[in-house]
């Protein structure tokens, strides 16, 4: 499990449209995060799907 990443705290951004930005950084680890809790909760429903009742 990808643990939620959290923003850049006060300061880390610069300001200068430095490339990467700190706030780039954290909005790809954003996306990865989001697409890992999708397949997570996908994975998780297909398998209660799966149980027998």
């Amino acid at each position: 499990m990808i643990e939620q990443p959290t923003p850049p705290m006060d300061g880390e951004c610069c300001e200068s449209e430095c490339s990467p930005c700190v706030w780039d950084s954290y909005y790809e680890e954003m996306a990865r995060w989001r697409q890992a809790e999708a397949e997570r909760k996908a994975a998780e429903a297909a398998a209660a799907d799966e149980k027998p009742e």
